[in-house]
């Protein structure tokens, strides 16, 4: 099937917010004398704050009423942190443009809440090329689960087989293959040599990078 439509994740992708949400993180569970390493975090990337503070809270043994609690103290500080400091990736205009004038249907889908799907749209600039995006914050599972990724192909009207889509995460790329899309991965530059990108259609070091030989390849 050819395809037509194109869904981005979001953080780590389009804006650096990865060191947002671990310094947000950080800071709040500070508050509970937890501290993650480096790797901690890493293992537990693209899932919503929701099942990462159930993940590391019941790790560390702490009671089931703070989840909520410290889940939503650290939205409320990564939207102001990436209000006032995040920086949009290489090649977000260009990516953006590209499946423009290609008339391709383009979506977002995340782990992140609604407020953060909006704030990143207002500061990329990018409504305007959005057709529809979709959270998996309310979902009964998120990313690695598809469900967000079906969600938005479905509100897209466009067939899973038809759709590309774009990741960071390992979380994500195994959510955007279980939906059976073609998946782009875009890792971190201090991840980008790990055997487990494999799983991907294509990996990138930038967005910067992605042109019509690229399209042409996962088109097939």
């Amino acid at each position: 099937m050819q395809l037509n439509t194109v869904i981005f994740d979001i953080d780590g992708l389009l804006v650096d917010s990865e060191p947002l949400w671990n310094e947000a993180a950080t800071e709040v569970f500070h508050l509970y004398g937890v501290k993650l390493t480096e790797e901690d975090y890493k293992t537990t990337t693209g899932l919503r704050t929701k099942e990462f503070v159930n993940w590391w809270f019941s790790h560390f043994n702490i009671g089931n009423e703070q989840h909520a609690i410290a889940e939503k103290k650290i939205i409320q500080s990564v939207l102001e942190k990436i209000e006032q400091k995040g920086k949009v990736l290489p090649g977000v205009p260009h990516i953006f443009d590209f499946f423009s004038r290609k008339g391709f249907k383009i979506g977002l889908a995340t782990s992140s809440p609604p407020e953060l799907i909006d704030l990143v749209v207002g500061m990329l600039g990018i409504k305007d090329h959005l057709h529809a995006t979709s959270s998996a914050e309310g979902l009964e599972k998120g990313k690695p689960h598809p469900q967000v990724y079906l969600n938005c192909a479905a509100l897209l009207n466009s067939d899973p087989l038809s759709c590309v889509c774009f990741e960071d995460s390992f979380n994500g790329m195994i959510a955007a293959k279980a939906a059976r899309m073609k998946c782009v991965i875009v890792p971190h530059a201090s991840q980008i040599k790990e055997e487990r990108w494999g799983a991907a259609d294509l990996k990138l070091s930038s967005l910067q990078n992605f042109g019509e030989l690229h399209l042409q390849m996962l088109d097939k």
